[in-house]
């Protein structure tokens, strides 16, 4: 399978995803969007994997790629074909398929958990793991209403669109199943990073005890990208 990679800034890389690549044989494309590459021809590729970013959906202006990305997600989605979008990745599917995102009256940051709906169980996303679902969070943004044809997938009070499929093979995930071993450490070390989750979350110390869990969180995360990677897999 050859699989077409969107990613936004340099530290939200595929992560844990690299290696799920490669271990099935499968060979991926990355397109820089934030250093200028642009969009190949679609036609080339099986499934379409969009990571996160620090950016949101309609900062269009400041960043002039989500409007060839957006049209890029709805040709692709819109022709049924295998998707899997990562928290913006997410966003972008909603914005892209008719759906709306907006700005949290209270931002998801940390370990949390969510629950699957019998939807979700059904869809076989999370095969195999714990219900309810501890995650790793970080996100300021929320889908507020979805496109026709959405099924919900998996919830929690904090943010209700945490999983959606849209049609038959298009999936979104609002949490962060790539991390691995360091990322977040290295999100954390960027200043503006660690600003916002010192603002986000009260305090230097909670921010800390953030990126401690998150780290002693990867190894549940891993089942997750590898659940998500061979849900989106077996549907090319």
């Amino acid at each position: 399978m050859r699989l077409l990679v969107f990613q936004h800034t340099p530290g939200e890389h595929p992560g844990r995803f690299t290696g799920l690549i490669a271990q099935a044989g499968d060979t991926a494309h990355v397109v820089r969007l934030f250093d200028g590459e642009a969009i190949p021809d679609l036609t080339g590729f099986d499934a379409l994997l969009v990571m996160g970013g620090p950016m949101d959906v309609w900062e269009e202006d400041a960043h002039p790629w989500l409007r060839p990305e957006k049209a890029a997600i709805a040709e692709w989605a819109g022709a049924g074909r295998p998707y899997l979008g990562v928290c913006l990745g997410h966003q972008l599917l909603v914005e892209a398929m008719g759906g709306r995102c907006g700005k949290m009256k209270v931002p998801e940051i940390g370990v949390n958990p969510i629950g699957l709906t019998d939807e979700g169980r059904a869809d076989g996303l999370l095969d195999g793991l714990p219900d309810p679902l501890r995650v790793m969070q970080w996100h300021g943004v929320e889908a507020e209403a979805l496109p026709e044809g959405t099924t919900l997938l998996a919830s929690n009070t904090a943010c209700h669109a945490q999983a959606i499929r849209v049609g038959a093979r298009a999936w979104g995930v609002q949490f962060h199943p790539e991390i691995d071993e360091g990322l977040v450490s290295y999100w954390m070390g960027d200043p503006g990073n660690r600003a916002a989750a010192i603002n986000w979350l009260g305090s230097p110390e909670a921010a800390d005890r953030f990126a401690s869990d998150s780290a002693a969180h990867v190894p549940l995360a891993a089942r997750q990208s590898a659940a998500l990677y061979a849900r989106l897999r077996g549907s090319a």
